[in-house]
């Protein structure tokens, strides 16, 4: 009998294998064997031609005492700062809005749900034909109020909080259905009871939906802060990092130097470094969700 469950769980764990061998494979050909090689070429000086040449920390030490490196962060940290405030506000209170039992709300769900799906290529080439200083139609309709609109994209003090304004519209639905589908898991008979107790609107809100929220608030912080590091689609399609590198950022740091200058060493450097930004960011919000984060 004991020989019998042996062979049973070995049989199990070969079967188990078998069919877990080509994901794992494949994760380790696609996924392990770069990453590693991208760290250890940090450590190294190859333009892609010649043999890889050990520099050791010199990477890391040029990185750091480049002003483009520097500039590029604090871009990369500037869109951080106008985005993420933004896009949570708007995404909750389009949440609430659609949280109601009004008319037409798959319709408007769906609508704010489609830039989502849509291809970041094309969203970047619509902002871009919108805030074309001559004949994009933002401009065209700030000159109906008698305003005169910025040269957007086109102009050093405004190509940044042009992407934002992108970046904001295409991930606006995402942020709304995270944040919804948090609100109506929330039990209504909290609310039926607090409102027998007299409480009104904005006590329902700041006592019983944000604190209930606050796990999908949490969710959605960690993973715009993560993807908003990795910003680079929208803004290498609509200003390519300029004008004169008023847009660039890490990611598009991290590409210049690994495909337009063949630095790929000082490249992964960057990348390592953007990395352990990440991670030190993500790990003090895990560190404060205990203060803020409310579970049932």
């Amino acid at each position: 009998m004991v020989g019998r469950v042996g062979e049973s769980a070995t049989k199990r764990r070969f079967w188990l294998t078998f069919f877990l061998a080509p994901h794992l494979i494949g994760m380790l050909i696609m996924l392990v064997i770069p990453i590693v090689a991208s760290f250890i070429l940090s450590f190294a000086e190859w333009d892609l031609l010649t043999p890889a040449r050990w520099v050791g920390l010199d990477n890391y030490a040029n990185l750091l005492n480049s002003p483009d490196f520097w500039t590029a962060l604090g871009h990369t940290c500037f869109y951080i700062i106008g985005y993420l405030p933004i896009v949570l506000v708007l995404g909750l209170t389009l949440a609430l809005l659609l949280n109601q039992k009004l008319k037409g709300l798959l319709f408007f769900r769906t609508a704010y749900f489609m830039p989502v799906v849509s291809s970041w290529v094309a969203v970047a080439l619509l902002w871009r034909w919108l805030l074309n200083p001559r004949y994009g139609l933002i401009n065209y309709g700030l000159g109906l109020v008698g305003l005169q609109g910025p040269n957007w994209i086109y102009d050093p003090n405004w190509s940044l909080p042009s992407i934002i304004f992108a970046g904001i519209w295409k991930d606006l639905g995402f942020v709304m259905m995270l944040l919804l589908g948090g609100l109506q898991a929330i039990p209504q008979e909290y609310y039926e009871a607090a409102k027998i107790d007299g409480a009104g609107g904005y006590k329902l809100l700041m006592r019983i939906t944000l604190p209930l929220l606050s796990p999908t608030i949490f969710f959605v912080v960690v993973i715009s802060l993560i993807n908003s590091f990795q910003v680079f689609d929208q803004v290498y399609v609509m200003t390519g990092g300029g004008p004169a590198g008023s847009s660039q950022v890490l990611v598009g740091e991290i590409v210049n130097n690994a495909f337009s200058y063949s630095k790929f060493g000082y490249a992964s450097a960057i990348s390592w470094v953007l990395f352990a930004l990440i991670m030190g960011v993500t790990v003090v919000q895990w560190r404060l969700q205990k203060r803020f984060v409310h579970y049932q």
